[in-house]
């Protein structure tokens, strides 16, 4: 079974990040992330990665009918190597830690463990489970249950309160907002993730938090782009929202929900709250109408911004 935030790499060098579950016509949706250029790995941008495809591998290239979208795609029987981040982060764990980065990583899982998680229920994603962490590399944990996920996020404000993990300091945010390429001011960005405590410090090294849980539902319906737009609307249901996708009920005369692709708008807004939301917007074939944030990775222009 392939999952969201699973790695999956070819035998030509090619390092994919599993965006969707399942398969689409026998192939596996992804994102290019690491190639390996003259024996040496390196982590791509989306602009190198459909570079790269274009005109080295275009049979990786892909238009999703179901999502309306130009992604990359693996059929099954290319996949040389299949990464999963439940069994890396066992696997990990069960070692003696080689490098800072899982030195800090065994601190974190035992502090999370000792507050009552249950670890199996986690996964390592990111530069660790496919073994390319360099000594300034994040740690990235996926959780798989809902209700563990947000015993994890009550856990990390307790242990920033005991100071046993540390909140982003002005440096470290401006540095996230940076790489994110938010569409709104810094000053927002930071007041919307105080709040989410989904990412945080330990030993000076950041971590996130994300989930992912499997939603047979999404992989049936097939939308349509109607093109952009951009609404301000009260947030009526927000039990999905840090999901991946996120998904957030609206109160909107056209559109019934905004569904969230990008890991800068997770958790961005709460039940009873005003919105701005700027995005795709899609029909599915019953005609129910979304709003689709993230429809590229960088989602320029797109954005999920509660009017305060």
């Amino acid at each position: 079974m392939y999952r969201a935030k699973d790695f999956i790499e070819t035998a030509e060098g090619l390092i994919f990040a599993v965006v969707a579950e399942g398969q689409e016509q026998g192939k596996v949706l992804c994102f290019l992330r690491y190639l390996c250029l003259e024996g040496v790995w390196r982590k791509v941008d989306t602009e190198l990665a459909n570079r790269h495809l274009d005109q080295y591998y275009p049979q990786y290239l892909h238009y999703s009918a179901l999502l309306d979208a130009h992604l990359h795609a693996v059929p099954v029987t290319a996949i040389a190597r299949h990464y999963q981040p439940r069994h890396v982060l066992q696997r990990l764990l069960a070692d003696a830690p080689g490098d800072p980065v899982l030195a800090d990583l065994h601190k974190l899982c035992g502090l999370l463990r000792d507050n009552g998680l249950v670890l199996t229920r986690f996964g390592v994603t990111g530069s660790l489970l496919v073994g390319m962490q360099k000594h300034s590399s994040d740690i990235d944990l996926v959780c798989y249950e809902r209700s563990e996920f947000h015993r994890a996020r009550n856990i990390v404000q307790a242990l920033i309160a005991e100071d046993r993990c540390q909140a982003l300091n002005d440096e470290d945010w401006l540095e996230a907002y940076k790489r994110r390429a938010c569409d709104f001011a810094f000053d927002e960005y930071v007041w919307h993730e105080l709040r989410k405590y989904n990412k945080a410090m330990i030993n000076g090294r950041k971590f996130d938090l994300s989930l992912t849980v499997a939603d047979p539902e999404a992989r049936e319906r097939s939308h349509r782009k109607l093109g952009f737009i951009s609404i301000d609307a009260e947030v009526c249901e927000d039990q999905f929202s840090f999901d991946y996708p996120a998904r957030f009920g609206i109160k909107h005369p056209q559109v019934g929900s905004v569904v969230c692709f990008t890991a800068t708008y997770n958790g961005q807004a709460q039940t009873g709250e005003r919105v701005r939301v700027a995005g795709q917007l899609e029909v599915d074939q019953d005609g129910v109408q979304r709003i689709v944030v993230g429809s590229n990775r960088e989602a320029i222009g797109e954005f999920i911004k509660v009017i305060r």
